[in-house]
This record gives structure tokens, C-alpha cells and sequence, in this order.
């Protein structure tokens, strides 16, 4: 059996009581309640145990793979799964539920099958083995197994082969959908940026037309923005190289489509492709860059805003920093758990990027400006490369090793180098790209450097 936990169990699931399509009234539920309807309603409390087990380890595995596919939000349906046997299994509202399937069920709903050296739960098709057949388990032949001595995991095997192995103990939690909150653009940066670039390179595979992102970073730049436009144009949606939830969701349904994730025999995804960089919520304990990030925003909104005091940006997420972010939360309406998770982020960009926009030219005066609130790198022109050349410019006729680069607003591989010499001087991470760390970093240099000479 595996040890590793990837997917969560859903607090609740919604259904759809009818055919996607249909006119059918949603209904949410919890999932432990959910898994007894169908187990219920699909198989016969008087089936041997073993039978039983190996079925509703089939139900609440598939029941999963629609969540993790997104199969429905992906396809613009506002639900999880239907209750429909044509597309899905039987769930019926308010049926009474066996004590022993129930029992069972208590005991397993937080396990699943998967196929080895993968993380998705497997999409574990089945039928009834009688009126209906199919590639999957039968659900009267796993009487038969059981009678014969099989073990539930046996019978797994039986049907979807010998490479299977079964998570046990996933935690359950509220799963949010997947879209990030809020259109990724130009300059994004994070764990959503890297899942895009993973799945559009995916489904370039089979699409050949949709340029490689060649840096798989996190970083949304100019190559991405170019793959984002040209899947937007293949499947005819705006091309505007932004990701707007239409979009996100298009490219979730094509990238599972390409992987055959909602298929017995499929790629699946292995354990490296889930992996993502950040933490998905900074918390006490937690330290490095994205904690710098979240203090440096912090402490712009506390000097411009004067809500909260002005604390050291020092990279590890501490009381002081906890207590900045519930007093932010507080005041902008969130839950005011001292924690950024994606909603406190969002607001927190946001209103960190209203505040830089607002600020008059005239208050900066000949000093660095605040950073623009998005990543740059390279492929990128504007005003913000400007910038940021003038100052690693400056910086350059101090410290040698930083190469002399022109200032022409186009964010070049001399930039890049630039950038890198920079990072590497003062202990950065070597990206070559200027996120709101290495951009704090170059405007204190430049402005110390300048007060000196002066």
C-alpha cells in the first residue's frame, strides 16, 4: 500500500441530480454522506464484505477523480458529478442507508486507488457486470472474487491490474476550486503560474502549434503570455494571453483530455508534476522569500496606510508578522486568521498595487520607485525595465562584477545577466528576473549608493 498523500478528501460534494445538461436541481452534501448514498444505492448489503469493500473503494475513488479533473467546472457546469448512471453512479436524496455498507464506509471514505508511480485518484469505471458490461469492475463479479478468498485490494487488482496501490488516510479539508481568484496575467508569479505552464507544455505535446514555455518557473513572462495566446486562439477563445477563468478552465479540461485522467487506462500524473513550489499558505513558521514578499507588502500598506506598524523584513513569518496580517485582514474584511491564503494574497496584492499606482511622481523625487507590483523578466519593455536598468546601471560603476548594460526599456538577456551578478552579490536566488525581493534590494542599493556619493 502507499504511504504518500497527494489528493485531499472534499468536506463536501455538489451533485447534480440528472443529466449534465439537464434542468435538475444541485445538491451539496458531505462526502463521507455521499459515498454511503451511492455504496446504497450500487450494491447489496448481503454482498460478502470483502465484495463491499472493493466496491466502495471503487466509488469514492471515482467520485474523486471528477473532483480532481474538475470534469464538470471545466466543462462550465457549476457541479462536482451528476447522479446520472448514463455519465456517473446512482446517488438518490434522502434514501436510507445500509448499517453495514454505512459502517464501511465510515471506515474507508478517506482512501483511494491509484495507479503506482502516480498521485490521481484513478478513474475506477465499473458496472453492474450484468445488464451492463464495461472495461472496469463488475460489481457482481466482485461477489464471486470475494467468495473465492480474494481480499478487497485482490479484487482491485483483478480489475484495474497489478500496478495499483491505495492511499490510505487522506485528510479532508475544504477544497476550493482551483482558479485562482483573479485573471493571471503578464508578470503573475506563484504555484498557479507553475501548474499553467506545466499543463499548457502538456497539451503542447499534442498540439503542436502552442508554443514550449522553455522556463518552467512560476513566473508568467512573455513566453507564457505567447502560449497562453496562442491556446486562446486554437480553441477559440479571446486571444489576449490573459487567464481569465474561462480560460484556466479550458485549459484543465484539454490537459486532462490529453493525459486520458478520466480514462481506466490513462498517463496520470506522477508524484514530481504535483509537486509545487511554495507553500499554499504562510503561516507561522514558515520562512524564505515568500515571506519577505508578504512583509514587504505589509510594510508599504502599513507606511502609506497606517493601519498596522512598520515591522523587519527578515523572512520569517513570526508573531509580528502574523499579527500585521490578521490586522490587515481585519480591516479589509477577511477571516482574520493571521494566515495568507489565496484570498488574503489577493487582497493583499491589490491593495498593494492601488497604493503604487496612486503615489504622484513628485514624492519620490530623484529615490528608487516602489516595486510595480509585478515580476519583471525577460521579453518584457516598458517603463518598469527602464527603471530597473537605470538603477542596476548606477549600482554597476560600484560594484564591478554587475555588467554595464544600455538602458532601452527591452528586458534582454544583458538584463538578465545583470540581474543574475546582482542576486548572486546580495544573496538572492538566481532567477534573473526581479520579483518584489530583488527589486527592494536594487532600489535600497541605488538609493544608498546615491545618498553617499552626494
Amino acid at each position: 500500500m502507499a504511504d504518500a498523500v497527494f489528493q485531499k478528501i472534499p468536506e463536501t460534494i455538489t451533485v447534480h441530480l440528472g443529466a449534465p445538461s439537464s434542468d435538475a436541481e444541485n445538491v451539496t452534501v458531505p462526502f463521507v454522506d455521499y459515498v454511503k448514498n451511492v455504496a446504497s444505492s450500487e450494491i447489496y448489503p448481503s454482498w460478502p464484505e470483502n465484495a463491499l469493500r472493493a466496491n466502495i473503494y471503487a466509488i469514492t475513488t471515482y467520485a474523486l477523480n471528477r473532483i480532481f479533473t474538475e470534469w464538470y467546472p471545466s466543462r462550465g457546469y457549476d457541479f462536482d458529478i451528476t447522479s446520472s448512471t448514463a455519465y456517473d453512479q446512482a446517488f438518490i436524496p434522502d434514501r436510507d442507508i445500509f448499517e453495514n455498507v454505512g459502517a464501511i464506509v465510515n471506515e474507508l471514505f478517506n482512501d483511494y486507488v491509484v495507479r503506482d508511480g502516480t498521485v490521481n485518484p484513478l478513474f475506477t469505471q465499473f458496472c453492474n457486470g450484468t445488464t451492463s458490461t464495461c472495461d472496469g469492475l463488475s460489481q457482481w463479479g466482485t461477489v464471486t472474487l470475494a467468495e473465492q478468498g480474494l481480499t478487497p485490494y485482490e479484487i482491485l487488482q483483478y480489475y484495474y491490474g497489478q500496478d495499483i496501490s491505495i492511499i490510505k488516510n487522506a485528510p479532508i479539508e475544504n477544497i476550493p476550486e482551483s482558479y485562482p481568484g483573479r485573471p493571471l496575467t503578464l508578470g503573475d508569479a506563484g504555484n498557479d503560474v507553475e501548474t499553467l505552464q506545466e499543463e499548457l507544455n502538456r497539451i503542447g505535446q499534442n498540439y503542436p502549434a502552442i508554443p514550449k514555455i522553455k522556463s518552467v518557473n512560476g513566473i508568467f513572462g512573455t513566453d507564457t503570455e505567447e502560449a497562453v495566446r496562442v491556446f486562446q486562439e486554437v480553441f477559440g477563445l479571446p486571444a489576449n494571453g490573459q487567464v481569465d477563468k474561462a480560460t484556466w478552465y479550458r485549459i484543465k479540461r484539454y490537459y486532462a483530455g490529453v493525459k486520458s485522467l478520466a480514462e481506466l487506462v490513462s498517463e496520470g500524473v506522477s508524484l514530481q508534476e504535483a509537486q509545487l513550489p511554495f507553500e499554499t499558505v504562510l503561516r507561522i513558521g514558515s520562512v524564505g522569500i515568500p515571506v519577505r514578499l508578504i512583509q514587504y507588502y505589509l510594510n508599504v500598506i502599513a507606511y502609506f496606510g497606517g493601519i498596522f506598524d512598520i515591522f523587519p523584513l527578515n523572512g520569517i513569518y513570526d508573531e509580528v508578522t502574523a499579527e500585521a496580517v490578521r490586522a490587515f485582514q481585519r480591516y479589509f474584511g477577511l477571516n482574520p486568521s493571521g494566515e495568507v491564503d489565496r484570498d488574503t494574497w489577493n487582497r493583499l496584492s491589490e491593495v498593494y498595487r492601488e497604493i503604487v499606482l496612486g503615489i504622484p511622481d513628485s514624492v519620490y523625487g530623484g529615490n528608487a520607485r516602489l516595486y510595480p507590483g509585478y515580476f519583471l523578466s525577460e521579453g518584457m519593455r516598458n517603463g518598469d525595465v527602464t527603471n530597473l536598468q537605470t538603477y542596476l546601471s548606477y549600482i554597476g560603476e560600484f560594484y564591478t562584477d554587475i555588467p554595464r548594460i544600455p538602458v532601452t526599456g527591452y528586458y534582454g538577456d544583458q538584463t538578465a545577466e545583470a540581474v543574475r551578478v546582482f542576486q548572486r552579490l546580495f544573496g538572492l536566488p538566481e532567477t534573473g528576473a526581479v520579483g518584489a525581493v530583488a527589486w527592494n534590494e536594487i532600489a535600497k542599493q541605488y538609493d544608498f549608493l546615491r545618498a553617499t556619493e552626494n
